[in-house]
């Protein structure tokens, strides 16, 4: 538990989200204080916290979520070493995608990062877009045609 930046998902209910980041996507679960609605969770990595809304302490001044989807705007990029047993896995627990399974790259300067990725909700709507490095490439630059 090393990251600079670990978000806090508010929940609508902390044990229905941690089985869906434990069981399916093969989070671990660090610690929890299941009093207070609370799991801390990682995977190769990665970390989120789980808050359980109108459980132990609540941001409920105007900050909170007050509908599905949680999460409007933001989406959270994870990285994995094997994007497609984890795609198989979310098949297999019949949860679909919100983005398929795509090969995208990025332009930055001179050079590309390419990303095997898809988005999935989680269980209050949280966009998670999972992906595999791809590596870098140069960017082509489109000859200019001669008329």
């Amino acid at each position: 538990m090393a990251n600079v930046l670990v978000p806090e998902l508010a929940v609508r209910s902390c044990t229905t989200s941690k089985r869906f980041y434990c069981d399916v996507l093969g989070f671990t679960c660090e610690y929890e204080r299941a009093e207070e609605g609370f799991a801390y969770l990682s995977r190769d990595g990665a970390e989120i916290m789980l808050d359980q809304v109108d459980m132990g302490r609540t941001f409920d001044d105007g900050y909170g979520p007050d509908s599905y989807p949680f999460g409007r705007g933001v989406n959270l990029q994870i990285e994995v070493s094997d994007i497609l047993d984890l795609a198989e896995a979310l098949q297999r627990a019949d949860i679909a995608l919100y983005l398929e399974l795509e090969d995208k790259w990025y332009r930055n300067a001179a050079q590309e990062h390419g990303n095997r990725q898809f988005i999935v909700a989680d269980p209050d709507g949280y966009l998670l877009r999972f992906y595999q490095s791809l590596g870098v490439r140069s960017v082509i630059k489109p000859q200019k045609s001669v008329t």
